[in-house]
């Protein structure tokens, strides 16, 4: 199994599209608080659409609170402030994906703590912010799916 982790989520669409991959793909989700939006929210569900019954999520105080109880074997954070490439990591059955806030990433203080683990989707458009956090999530998990089992 995977671990998807997200540091304080804003956007209830973007939590409930991962929820739903998490459902798929027996992977499972991690919320570290605060979160922007309630988890009862009409955007989040609909988005989860009937997935989110089956989801039970993971809730953390902070991420003190996730480093204490952590179930991830290795964590790799999703950023867009490093070169190394997601296809360029041996994925294995365990590892978690952090990803951090769809308007500011992961704060500096947890990607210098964790440098040997950034990851980064290359984006070789002309825009070159970044993904939208749930297509983020489903590019790299997919990528750790196809890594560990023979589809």
């Amino acid at each position: 199994m995977f671990h998807l982790i997200l540091h304080q989520p804003e956007i209830p669409q973007n939590t409930g599209s991962i929820g739903r991959l998490c459902v798929c793909t027996g992977a499972k989700l991690h919320l570290i608080h605060p979160l922007g939006f309630d988890t009862s929210d009409y955007y989040l569900r609909r988005a989860g659409l009937d997935y989110w019954e089956k989801l039970a999520p993971t809730h953390y105080t902070d991420w003190e609170d996730f480093l204490a109880r952590n179930p991830a074997k290795r964590l790799w954070f999703t950023t867009t402030k490093t070169k190394r490439s997601y296809t360029r990591v041996a994925f294995e059955e365990g590892d978690g994906f952090v990803l951090g806030q769809e308007t500011k990433g992961l704060p500096d203080s947890i990607l210098q703590a964790h440098a040997e683990g950034l990851i980064t989707i290359p984006m070789p458009g002309d825009f070159h912010r970044s993904l939208n956090q749930a297509q983020a999530a489903a590019v790299v998990l997919y990528e750790a799916l196809r890594q560990v089992q023979a589809w």
